[in-house]
């Protein structure tokens, strides 16, 4: 069996749950949690930048980050389930980078406040990583995703709504309030695909 090494909190590692489960792949990844600042996890031996989420294949390799673990799900499942052909890969391609981009722009206001002490945090630096979410947002909200059809997103629909459900999480929903045709979307892919509730993250994460 297949080896996910991830956290419950891990917006990167709940796409990839996420799309397990859209897949038909869940019963066939177990999930081994990993703590990342742990120096004795076994993580680092796995993937040397030490992040999650990273797949364990049974012959042993190790396929990492959630974008190319993605491709390869995708894969797995014959094709164009995830990430479509032709010019619209692109499309779909250019949007989980985006998608994935805001994500990113979180945790590191997360971590800014997390790892330093409060007299040293630097405030521009949050700043910064505020400007690319909400221009992320922005840009999402001018040109909404399609809604999921038959409880199949693809790669894109997948990283937007683990970004949304991360910044509930970790930023109480702030962003709720400026963006009603994000929300609405979010709240139809919620709908429609019943492994986004299946996935969020333990109380407490």
């Amino acid at each position: 069996m297949q080896t996910l090494r991830s956290s419950s909190a891990s917006p990167f590692g709940r796409k990839i749950k996420l799309a397990l489960y859209v897949l038909g792949f869940s019963d066939k990844v177990s999930v081994d949690p990993a703590k990342t600042l742990d120096p004795n996890d076994t993580l680092r031996q796995q993937n040397p930048l030490g992040k999650i989420p990273c797949l364990i294949l049974e012959d042993g390799n190790v396929l990492y980050d959630s974008r190319v673990i993605t491709e390869y799900l995708d894969y797995m499942a014959g094709g164009e389930k995830l990430i479509p052909a032709g010019a619209e890969r692109f499309e779909v391609l250019t949007k989980q980078a985006l998608a994935d981009g805001l994500t990113d722009a979180a945790i590191q206001i997360v971590y800014e406040k997390r790892m330093r002490p409060e007299e040293k945090v630097h405030q521009d630096w949050m700043d910064y990583q505020q400007a690319k979410i909400d221009r992320a947002l922005n840009a999402f909200e001018n040109n909404p995703l399609p809604p999921v059809q038959h409880n199949s997103p693809d790669a894109a629909q997948i990283a937007l709504a683990c970004a949304l459900g991360y910044l509930d999480l970790r930023f109480a929903g702030e962003w709720r309030k400026s963006y009603p045709t994000t929300v609405a979307w979010l709240d139809d892919f919620a709908s429609s695909v019943p492994a986004y509730d299946k996935t969020k993250p333990e109380p407490g994460a």
